[in-house]
């Protein structure tokens, strides 16, 4: 999918929003700048949440309650090793009701559980180009309510 500029992303995460169901885990792939947290932004605005939605880059996780949805927004660019996992209780937040918004899930791959959705971004000459892939029903449900 080719998504030429910012309104393109956002409109995608308008989309998406409205095919959200709790418990999905979304796995966000993509450089740096590829404009993940710009999509989950647009998401979450789509939702209707009003506040400000920053990168929980340092945080590694900011919860949102938006649209009469849980969700989870993690950043893992930074994670260091499976004892901050446990540590920070974040396997109680894949609990089947939140839906888990994950940036770059292969820094803690074996922890994070299987995605339903991937989306991955890409930085193109006109933009950027996204793809969507579905692992579960549940998954394939959301991309074909899009």
């Amino acid at each position: 999918m080719n998504l030429p500029d910012e309104a393109a992303t956002i409109a995608l995460g308008a989309r998406l929003a409205r095919a959200l169901r709790p418990g999905l885990v979304v796995w966000l792939r993509g450089d740096l700048g590829a404009g993940k947290t710009t999509l989950v932004r647009a998401l979450l605005h789509g939702l209707g949440h009003q506040g400000r939605v920053k990168s929980p880059t340092y945080t590694l996780i900011e919860p949102y309650q938006a649209g009469g949805l849980e969700l989870r927004h993690f950043d893992l660019y930074r994670f260091q090793d499976e004892s901050e996992w446990e540590a920070a209780g974040f396997r109680d937040e894949f609990d089947g009701h939140n839906i888990c918004l994950v940036e770059w899930p292969e820094m803690a791959q074996g922890l994070v559980p299987e995605a339903d959705v991937e989306i991955g971004l890409q930085i193109v000459p006109h933009g950027r180009a996204a793809r969507l892939r579905a692992y579960s029903e549940a998954g394939k449900r959301c991309l074909n309510a899009l």
